[in-house]
């Protein structure tokens, strides 16, 4: 049977953020001890990043953006377009490193290498505009393994499921005209949480209507409300839409303890979503899941729920 991948490495902490940022290089620190101490460093096949190549990332992203990024990363500016996406001198490196381990660990299960993989990263991706960096991210990870896999393996039906707390507008940004790629997002209302939008009108447009779905949710809605949604909602879609993959922008701070968000999810409510996740994929993909951190910003929730994340990958 193929193996369960994780993809971890020291050189994703040297995106340096600056003191008092949420998205800081502690939280791989945290990760990576949860992973060893749970002995899942061992039991998972380890993979190792090489840095995205241009051609690849500007699947997603266009040469403008790339060339602003670098720039101002070389430069030494604090930020790139936004304040809270704080950058440093190495921070387009270790994005393109951390695209470029998403990618492989995609290619390697859809070579077959691989049935499983979780890709420990930071910078984080989902917000990530074509042109433009938003909320902490840099590159979009999720979707540029995406475009991969339709390019290479010319899979045709995609899932991104996207359980962060916020929007993912980015990834539905990229996909939004496109009937290949099924992008679902649960999150905080976008009335009262970034980045203000994920409406559950926005459904696709021209050919990707319908293939877009947003399921909000009302400040501190909890495990209910998400088992519901899952059940109603997620499942169903997934059914009909029956992928050859699914993606996962896993964010965990949609945690009743994360300091950022608004929602009120219990440690059980991951383990389980991941459970119904890799049972769709059973039934519709041949098992096939790719899994990407994106944010979770309280470290104990991440040692905790990381590390059952993974072990129902397995």
């Amino acid at each position: 049977m193929p193996a369960t991948g994780i993809l971890s490495d020291t050189r994703f902490r040297r995106h340096d953020t600056g003191a008092g940022h949420p998205e800081a290089r502690a939280r791989l620190a945290v990760i990576d001890e949860a992973l060893e101490a749970s002995g899942l460093l061992q039991t998972c096949t380890r993979l190792e990043p090489r840095p995205a190549t241009d051609a690849v990332i500007q699947f997603v992203h266009t040469h403008d953006y790339l060339t602003r990024l670098d720039a101002a990363c070389r430069q030494g500016y604090p930020y790139i377009d936004v304040p809270e996406s704080a950058i440093c001198p190495e921070s387009f490196e270790i994005a393109r490193l951390a695209a470029g381990g998403v990618v492989e660990a995609a290619r390697r299960i859809a070579g077959g290498e691989l049935k499983r993989a979780f890709c420990a990263v930071r910078p984080p991706g989902h917000h990530a505009e074509r042109d433009r960096s938003m909320g902490f991210c840099l590159l979009n990870n999720v979707a540029i393994a995406a475009c991969v896999l339709r390019s290479e393996f010319k899979l045709d039906r995609l899932a991104v499921l996207d359980f962060d707390v916020h929007h993912c507008n980015g990834t539905q940004h990229t996909f939004d005209a496109d009937p290949s790629v099924l992008v679902i997002s649960l999150h905080g209302h976008p009335n009262y949480l970034y980045p203000g939008t994920g409406f559950e009108d926005e459904v696709g447009l021209g050919p990707g209507h319908g293939y877009t779905l947003n399921i909000p949710f009302r400040p501190g809605a909890g495990d209910d409300d998400y088992r519901e949604a899952f059940t109603t909602r997620v499942i169903p879609a997934v059914g009909r839409f029956a992928p050859q993959m699914i993606l996962v922008s896993a964010g965990f701070d949609a945690h009743a303890d994360d300091p950022i968000g608004n929602l009120a999810l219990s440690d059980d409510s991951f383990a389980w979503m991941t459970e119904v996740i890799v049972e769709l994929a059973e039934r519709h993909a041949r098992g096939r899941v790719l899994s990407v951190l994106e944010g979770g910003y309280n470290g104990e929730v991440l040692a905790r729920c990381v590390p059952e994340h993974v072990r129902r990958l397995l």
